[in-house]
């Protein structure tokens, strides 16, 4: 799966993608909403993956932003954060909801779950 990680903080970046290519998926790294949202259209990842306390432009503010947007509002979302967040990020448009700190066991599954919702159920944790 090509997934699109945004994510500020180096060492959650390098976790989340470590874990992710270890089981198979193609993550392509931004540390900046304002990034993102630049390349998400062209790069039409199958599911986004991003933290929701960014520097600028926060994680529901850019989740309000691709989900308003033809090219990329079928991009499945998750957010991570922690758990006192899930209600804000699902009720701006995210698709599911990981807890940091990430439970290396269990983000594969999560991952796949929640890149395979296209346009299912959102508020589901994955």
């Amino acid at each position: 799966m090509k997934i699109l990680l945004i994510e500020d903080d180096p060492t959650d970046r390098k976790l989340f993608s470590v874990l992710l290519q270890s089981n198979g998926h193609h993550v392509l790294e931004k540390n900046s909403a304002e990034e993102a949202v630049m390349e998400a259209a062209s790069l039409q990842p199958e599911l986004i993956l991003l933290d929701l306390k960014l520097p600028g432009m926060d994680g529901l503010k850019l989740t309000r932003r691709l989900k308003a947007d033809p090219d990329t509002k079928h991009i499945p979302i998750t957010a991570a954060r922690e758990s006192h967040s899930r209600d804000a990020a699902l009720a701006a448009g995210c698709d599911a909801y990981i807890i940091k700190p990430v439970d290396t066991r269990k983000l594969n599954a999560q991952i796949v779950s929640a890149g395979g919702k296209k346009g299912g159920s959102p508020g589901k944790e994955p």
